[in-house]
């Protein structure tokens, strides 16, 4: 069967592959500075054709962050050992954090660029500060348990932990031959084991 007039070799997209191509062009562009218009050309459809699977490129930005953020407080959320001390809980977060990183590179990237210009983007960073609230709350048990020094503000511990996290957006890539695991294993060892060899090393 033919396509019909006018479709002929038009690619075909649902709602997961536009939100796909959007966040790259966000990621490329910056959100402000795209337009539906460029989504379009870049998707090669008309405005319309997005405009059947989305309201519009602020429900393609909640989409995309919203992603990004529920696949770290799925982390948050995980008990891997009910017995498991608040420094190993502290520990899987972060560990666990890099490897969302990693599998949602594109995303997170959006997610550590929104500044809070749009509704969509102040519940974005608010999200954010619960969960930095959260890890702090898990720095301060952490630290009542002997595990981390109780000597830093365990919000500025926090920030620290996830600002070290959050770097790796600006150079980590997928294809760059570094297992995830070998990166979120050395990552997680410098930030609570620290760079000091041992005695004896």
């Amino acid at each position: 069967m033919q396509n019909p007039v006018g479709r002929r070799d038009r690619p075909a997209y649902d709602r997961a592959s536009l939100l796909e191509v959007a966040v790259v062009v966000f990621n490329e562009r910056g959100y402000d500075g795209t337009g539906m218009e460029e989504l379009a050309r870049r998707l090669g459809l008309s405005k319309s054709s997005i405009y059947h699977h989305v309201s519009g490129k602020e429900e393609l930005l909640g989409l995309a962050v919203g992603r990004a953020l529920d696949a770290l407080f799925a982390v948050l959320d995980e008990v891997p050992d009910p017995a498991a001390t608040a420094t190993e809980r502290l520990a899987h977060v972060v560990h666990g954090s890099v490897e969302v990183l990693a599998a949602e590179l594109p995303y997170v990237t959006l997610l550590l660029r929104v500044r809070g210009n749009s509704a969509v983007e102040q519940q974005a960073l608010d999200r954010r500060r619960e969960f930095d609230h959260r890890v702090a709350e898990l720095v301060s048990r952490a630290a009542a348990e002997g595990g981390v020094r109780d000597d830093i503000d365990p919000h500025l511990i926090s920030r620290l932990l996830f600002g070290t996290v959050n770097s790796l957006i600006e150079w980590y890539r997928p294809d760059g031959g570094l297992p995830v695991a070998t990166l979120a294993d050395a990552l997680t060892a410098v930030l609570f084991d620290g760079l000091r060899a041992g005695p004896g090393s």
